[in-house]
């Protein structure tokens, strides 16, 4: 085409394949592509731009993603895009930042991978898969010294749950004999997990002051430490539930009717609703609280065996606890109708308000289930066989 001038215009030619435009001005020379010239990975010679980015940044970004993760899924589907992927996820820089949730496991999904790579989470620091796996360790695979090794090691980086784990082995002597309590330790460690904000352990020191239980009795500061771990609780479901907008007025009503127990053995005396009552004493029908990873994989490592940690063994009362004895009549039992056993008064006084209130009927007399009484917890045997309901 040519202007008024009869001067042409200039050619212009154009791959489509390869998107290239070549364009010539009025005197013939070439000028520069305005529109840049985008290559595939065939005309780059496969070249890949995730290749270009420097390890730290994708180590950053990796680490933000593990910090974040709401399943173990969120995490292992990184694992499979590429290797390279797969070999910077396993750095130690990037499994310390593990949340809790990505150590979420499954037990019916327990396997050496699983082991492994929560062991290599522990190694690189990370306080909760230490804390996971030495529970999983201590009641589960029965390694005792392996399982409190690494709760401790959690517990001495101020992780809360740990520190209160470990002092209910203490209350119990878990793993050893009735003469392995240690009631002062149990106490000191209590104090420690309460001082760092942990709810059940604020509960439990309450009423070991309120019971002169391995500590002085102080009957008014035990009272006054369960009021502040009734109202920690009640600030907590509220506060989570106002960011997740789900707060109704029907949480302020009193709810009795009680949820599943996961022993399939009880289930037939319950009947499943919606949410349960708050477990303090406040009387507002608000849901649990979540418990942790680490007590719903106790939960449904036994449960998938019927409930029985092995002979003569039981599992502690408590829905959200799920921990077993190490050794016979190691729990104790409730002092009115000796049908349910806790790990410790916290649980009692949680699965109180939770169920055990309108199931909890007196007899006479009750025997231990094999009529010998074991080490002993009837209700002749003192306070440390035996809980009473308040």
């Amino acid at each position: 085409m040519r202007t008024r001038r009869g001067i042409s215009y200039p050619r212009a030619h154009v791959c489509l394949d390869d998107i290239v435009f070549e364009r010539r001005d009025f005197a013939g020379d070439n000028m520069a592509c305005r529109k840049r010239r985008r290559l595939s990975p065939g005309i780059a010679g496969k070249r890949d731009f995730f290749d270009v980015l420097p390890d730290d940044l994708v180590i950053s970004i990796l680490s933000k993603l593990s910090s974040t993760a709401a399943c173990p899924s969120d995490f292992a589907n990184v694992l499979i895009v590429c290797k390279r992927l797969n070999s910077l996820a396993v750095r130690p820089l990037v499994l310390s930042k593990a949340s809790p949730k990505m150590f979420a496991i499954k037990a019916k999904s327990w396997s050496e991978s699983a082991h492994r790579f929560l062991k290599n989470c522990a190694d690189a620091g990370n306080v909760e898969a230490c804390y996971t796996l030495g529970m999983i360790l201590f009641y589960c695979l029965e390694n005792r010294g392996s399982g409190a090794s690494l709760m401790a090691k959690a517990a001495i980086s101020s992780h809360a749950p740990a520190l209160y784990s470990l002092a209910v082995i203490q209350f119990n002597g878990s793993g050893g004999s009735k003469n392995d309590k240690d009631l002062r330790a149990g106490v000191a460690l209590c104090a420690r997990a309460a001082f760092l904000g942990h709810i059940d352990a604020l509960r439990e020191l309450g009423h070991c002051l309120q019971d002169g239980y391995g500590v002085r009795q102080n009957v008014a500061k035990g009272r006054r430490f369960l009021v502040q771990a009734n109202a920690r609780e009640l600030a907590t479901v509220l506060s989570s539930a106002a960011a997740s907008n789900n707060f109704t007025r029907s949480w302020l009503t009193w709810s009795p009717h009680p949820i599943p127990h996961p022993n399939p053995r009880h289930n037939h005396r319950h009947q499943a609703v919606p949410g349960c009552p708050l477990l303090s004493d406040f009387g507002c029908n608000v849901p649990a609280p979540e418990a942790h990873p680490s007590s719903k994989f106790l939960a449904e490592w036994f449960g998938a065996r019927g409930g029985v940690p092995g002979p003569g063994l039981r599992l502690c009362s408590h829905v959200g606890c799920g921990r077993p004895e190490t050794r016979k009549h190691e729990f104790r039992r409730c002092s009115v109708c000796g049908a349910v056993n806790y790990c410790s008064r916290a649980c009692q006084a949680l699965d109180w308000k939770l169920r055990h209130k309108a199931e909890c009927a007196p007899v006479e007399r009750w025997l231990d289930e094999e009529g010998d009484g074991g080490e002993g917890n009837g209700a002749g045997h003192g306070n440390d066989d035996v809980i009473a309901e308040s």
